[in-house]
């Protein structure tokens, strides 16, 4: 790609965003209902690199005297998704606003990943609509996940007539044009590509606090868990170029950051989709643990892309904190099999060994679900074992739930919901018993705190996070806050540290 394709950008070849259509003709928004063959087939057209986002000028003054309000649900994904569309609302002239009764548009950042949190933005629909009723000028949309699913877009346009717009994953850039046509049209407006869109690198971002950034590296995801519907509503793999990433990382160490999170539906893939370049993960890292900045992390990993250059680098500290979220999801290997994982107990227990050797003081955490279709006692079982014999120490742990368009939707759900939920009591005593464990060896300890704010339970107490990642509460002044300071513990609770406050730290600390 020279420098002029780069800067230009080109149209994917056969990518068009889906026009408005009229209600009675909804089956045309997806080129296809989500399938598990059909997302497999995907292209192999270039994604283009472009840096050229602007306002148009019909634009400027749209947001004038308006207010903008995102509701944001799941994962840290949307969470920045949410953070670039703020950007976008702010440059349009928008003002944020807390108060949905004082928004004039409202967006539902949403997640597809439970049919609990679809659930979720459905019932918050349906408690908009008075608002609506008291102001027929008001916006609501809803984007993100659920928005790529066709059944959801037509439940909206069936049930939902207060909706004025709906978007998918792909072209968050064309909030503007999406506005503008929802303002200008009476009926509800779709702009949902089937198709991923190029890789835009100076959308504007309101980033919460001037703490913690998160940091794209990568969109989409080409592994197909049978159980995920990410890889249908997030598309196929796309790397960011590594010298945007970098830039970016040391545009916000001047601007005073103390912690990046690097994300991606799979981090471990990067830089796989990148033609003509030999440059993974462990490449990236290795050049961000130059940049002066105290802490990086990333997430989420997959086992099967966890390669052993990517170990050797993490074992290199310095910035790259020794806290790893490794996802097993089950320790079963027929689990793992009718999960497609691609991996199996015996292997990932190996990479946890080879973890473990180059950073033995490595905090190991994980995803797990309970009561997959077929899932035997005995299978359960396997995956106790395997949590205390990994040792993790903490878990979030899930109830198996069917996701339409996702092979599992198709498997006999033959485990009783009286079964999981017994199932999910029981790792969750392992899971706070090995909590408990890893927090106790604190005690005593002096560590690195960077402070975040105010107890979410007492506002006289301030809360931050160990290079860990172990919550810390501990009275100090608020002048410390987003800053990295020493605490050193006093009690250990099963999830949470407390402590005294001893100093602001003047240098990098690697042993906490």
């Amino acid at each position: 790609m020279n420098e002029e394709q780069r800067l230009q950008g080109q149209q994917i070849k056969g990518l068009k965003p889906l026009k408005p259509v009229k209600e009675k003709d909804y089956s045309q928004f997806f080129q296809s209902t989500p399938s598990l063959k059909d997302a497999k087939k995907r292209g192999k057209e270039d994604i283009q690199y472009r840096d050229d986002f602007k306002i148009d000028e019909r634009f400027a003054n749209m947001g004038a005297s308006r207010k903008f309000y995102i509701r944001t649900y799941g994962c840290q994904m949307n969470e920045h998704d949410t953070e670039v569309m703020a950007g976008i609302f702010e440059q349009l002239g928008y003002e944020a606003t807390d108060d949905v009764k004082e928004a004039n548009v409202i967006l539902l950042n949403t997640c597809a990943i439970r049919e609990n949190a679809e659930n979720r933005v459905f019932g918050e629909l349906g408690h908009f609509k008075p608002l609506k009723l008291h102001n027929p000028d008001l916006l609501i949309g809803v984007c993100g996940c659920m928005s790529q699913e066709e059944a959801v877009v037509n439940k909206i346009l069936k049930t939902y007539d207060q909706v004025d717009m709906v978007f998918g994953t792909h072209n968050i850039h064309r909030l503007p044009e999406i506005l503008n046509e929802a303002y200008l049209s009476k009926e509800t407006v779709i702009d949902v590509w089937s198709k991923e869109g190029d890789i835009i690198e100076n959308l504007p971002k309101v980033r919460k606090g001037q703490t913690k950034a998160w940091v794209n590296i990568m969109y989409g995801c080409d592994k197909f868990c049978t159980y995920c519907i990410v890889p249908y509503t997030r598309g196929k793999e796309r790397s960011r170029l590594p010298e945007d990433i970098i830039q970016e990382v040391r545009e916000l160490a001047a601007q005073g950051y103390k912690e990046i999170t690097l994300l991606g539906q799979n981090v471990n893939a990067y830089g796989k989709d990148i033609e003509n370049r030999q440059y993974g993960l462990g490449e990236l890292m290795d050049e961000l643990r130059k940049i002066d900045i105290p802490r990086i992390r990333f997430t989420t990993s997959h086992p099967r892309d966890f390669d052993d250059y990517l170990i050797e680098v993490l074992a290199k500290k310095g910035n790259l904190v020794e806290h790893i979220h490794l996802p097993v999801q089950s320790g079963s290997s027929q689990m793992l099999k009718i999960m497609a994982r691609k991996y199996n107990r015996e292997t990932y227990l190996e990479l946890v060994r080879k973890i473990r050797q180059a950073i033995p003081d490595v905090a190991l955490t994980t995803d797990i679900i309970v009561g997959f279709p077929n899932e035997t006692e005995e299978q359960f079982e396997e995956t106790l074992s395997l949590y205390r014999e990994v040792g993790f120490e903490m878990a979030f742990t899930y109830v198996y739930s069917p996701r339409e368009g996702t092979p599992a939707a198709k498997m006999m759900d033959n485990v009783p919901l009286e079964v999981k939920k017994e199932r999910l009591q029981r790792l969750n005593e392992v899971v706070g018993e090995y909590c408990g464990k890893a927090m106790k060896q604190f005690e005593g300890q002096v560590v690195e705190v960077l402070v975040e704010g105010e107890s979410k339970r007492n506002a006289n107490v301030l809360a931050g996070y160990t290079r860990k990642n172990k919550l810390v509460n501990f009275v100090a002044p608020r002048e410390v806050i987003g800053q990295l300071v020493h605490v050193r513990i006093t009690e250990a609770k099963t999830y949470s540290l407390t402590g005294e406050f001893i100093e602001v730290v003047t240098g990098h600390e690697v042993n906490n």
